[in-house]
């Protein structure tokens, strides 16, 4: 039998975002040999992701182009379609290659975990019906595969991404029956003051906006989904008027009839990693959720690790991106590689630049952040986990008997022991059980455990056969 294939390095980089990314080219730099693993076959991450035609490439692709060439060419050790199903507590990553079926293992007593993050779907009814789709499997099938979701679709939800998925749609011929915000437009007026310190961005928000009116596509303000209906899939969508939190507000429904719906609530911080290493967390509804407690640089409560981008709190690209740098400087620098004058320095400009990006920031996480009272106006018989089929019943019922925490609603219902783990539903969860419990940080977050994806007995077994077994001498009588 032959155990898994090994690399030692100084420093491992989960994630290959524009975290991730910069945390390796950085931390190089100064001098650390770096492993930088990542579960999809190239770097950039779901913001700069790698199209797989070339047909599907758009203008955001140049950062994430520049960014795959400067890894490229650096003597990092690129470890891509890998499947991280586990980290020790002395920092070891085990993974699955996806192309070989071959269990690997990196050693490197340091880690920077830049996962990401993954979309938040307050439930509806009808959300689980074919044809609904998040807006950032959307944008997946857009940007990677220039492939549209349906050939008639209404767009749902809040933030900035649902303009982007509504006009990427509409400029691949696809009729966009509407978009339904949450926030409404005087929120977007609001937010011009802090959105215009980045005018680059403004003005690639201001073109989506532009292209909807020119295609005559209608935006419904502080609009809803109210249910999806269809009888295998989805044939119609329903929205309906919100108030200011999110509540089912008076007023008349619209119908649409569509193919396909792509809806989407924010997004929600991948702690997985910094919570299966037991790391303090804190809840900051700004920033996604749960979040890893960390100092400016990205580190953590545990020694050699480093939680950075939208994993350690929302804050988009070009933040992920900076303090990613910093956080791989700060790497070489606690490893001895980097001069602490030298390290204070960059730190130093890396703090400017973040400081000029905050505003826009802050906004764009305020606009995507959870509205507890939309969470509150799930009906009893919705499906709030997917996986295990769970409803908003079975958690209050679970709440009533005396679950007090995530984890005894976990038991006592299977909420989120399914396939995904939890992460398309753990966060409303949360949210359904801390309005009858108390606090977000009262009830908690669900217990991380290996294997973080799920994986196959047959990769973890690899060559093992029975006659590896060793089998010890009888015993003498």
């Amino acid at each position: 039998m032959s155990g898994p294939i090994r690399h030692a390095v100084d420093l491992a980089v989960l994630g290959a975002g524009p975290a991730g990314g910069a945390a390796a080219l950085a931390a190089s730099r100064a001098g650390l040999s770096v492993a930088l693993i990542d579960e999809n076959p190239d770097a950039g991450g779901q913001v700069w992701r790698k199209p797989v035609r070339p047909a599907a490439r758009a203008a955001t692709a140049e950062p994430g182009d520049a960014l795959r060439a400067d890894l490229a060419a650096s003597g990092i050790t690129l470890l891509y379609g890998r499947t991280v199903w586990s980290v020790g507590a002395s920092l070891d990553l085990d993974m699955i290659d996806a192309e070989s079926g071959r269990w690997e293992r990196v050693s490197a007593g340091r880690l920077v975990a830049a996962g990401g993050a993954h979309e938040r779907v307050v439930p509806f009814p009808g959300w689980t019906l074919p044809g609904v789709v998040g807006l950032a499997g959307a944008t997946i099938l857009l940007k990677s595969h220039g492939i549209a979701p349906g050939r008639r679709v209404l767009v749902a939800g809040c933030g900035p991404l649902l303009f982007a998925v509504a006009a990427g749609l509409a400029g691949a011929g696809v009729e966009v029956v509407g978009v339904a915000d949450l926030a409404a437009r005087s929120d977007w007026l609001r937010a011009l003051p802090d959105l215009l310190t980045r005018p680059g961005l403004l003005g690639q928000g201001a073109c989506w906006m532009t292209s909807l009116k020119a295609a005559g596509i209608p935006i419904f303000f502080r609009q809803a989904l109210r249910r999806a209906e269809g009888a295998t899939e989805i044939a119609r969508a329903v929205i309906g008027p919100v108030d200011a939190h999110g509540a089912p507000a008076p007023g008349p429904e619209r119908t649409f009839a569509v193919d396909a719906l792509c809806v989407g609530h924010g997004l929600v911080p991948g702690s997985d990693v910094t919570r299966l290493l037991r790391a303090p967390h804190r809840f900051d509804p700004l920033r996604g959720g749960l979040v890893p407690v960390t100092d400016e640089a990205g580190r953590t409560g545990i020694s050699g690790l480093y939680a950075v981008g939208d994993g350690a709190g929302l804050r988009g690209a070009a933040m992920a991106a900076l303090g990613g740098e910093l956080a791989g400087l700060a790497a070489a620098a606690d490893a001895g590689r980097l001069a602490p004058d030298a390290f204070a320095r960059e730190a130093e400009r890396l703090r400017r630049a973040m400081a000029r990006e905050r505003p826009f920031s802050d906004r764009m996480a305020g606009m995507m952040r959870l509205r507890p009272a939309q969470v509150q106006a799930i009906a009893p018989e919705t499906v709030v986990c997917r996986c295990e089929d769970v409803t908003r019943a079975e958690i209050d019922a679970a709440c009533a008997a005396g679950a007090r925490d995530v984890n005894q609603m976990k038991q006592f219902t299977r909420c989120g022991m399914g396939p995904c783990q939890g992460r398309l539903c753990g966060d409303v969860a949360a949210e359904l059980l801390a309005a009858r419990v108390g606090t977000r940080e009262a009830v908690g977050a669900f217990t991380a455990r290996p294997p973080l994806r799920p994986i196959g007995f047959d990769e973890l077994m690899g060559d093992f056969d029975y006659a590896d077994i060793p089998i010890p001498e009888p015993a003498p009588l």
